[in-house]
């Protein structure tokens, strides 16, 4: 009886995790535009504080599902790194640049950067001024 008390408990703190979900590429689409999620360098995430992961083929989808419609609060808003295919970090320390020198998927040329670089022209933004450009409150 004991061990099973124990694997109910772990089955509910892993069913309540707010950890962000495993993005499975080339078969998890978009929630969004509904696209499959291929691109490593452009995904992003967003994870309730229930612990509901919406996932998104690009930045922008994102950024446009958040102005859309009433989510749940957000445990995390995730964003890939580009200089780190597959590689979510926090969109709120993010770096964001519109660049036509960096396609997106859904071809706003919005890309994340945990660091940016200098070897890219266009126009910088942080999460605030993000959120400003794309009309998210």
């Amino acid at each position: 009886m004991q061990q099973i008390i124990k694997a109910l408990s772990l089955l509910l703190l892993v069913a309540c995790s707010t950890q962000p979900q495993p993005m499975y590429y080339g078969s998890d689409a978009c929630v969004f535009c509904k696209m499959t999620i291929v691109d490593r360098q452009h995904a992003a995430q967003l994870v309730t504080v229930k612990g509901k992961a919406y996932k998104y083929d690009a930045i922008e989808c994102m950024m446009n599902d958040l102005k859309r419609w009433d989510l749940p609060d957000i445990a995390h808003y995730l964003v890939t790194d580009y200089s780190n295919p597959g590689v979510l970090t926090n969109a709120i320390t993010a770096d964001f640049l519109i660049s036509e020198e960096i396609p997106s998927p859904m071809g706003e040329f919005l890309t994340a950067f945990e660091k940016m670089p200098n070897t890219y022209q266009g126009v910088s933004y942080d999460w605030i001024s993000l959120k400003d450009e794309f009309e998210v409150r």
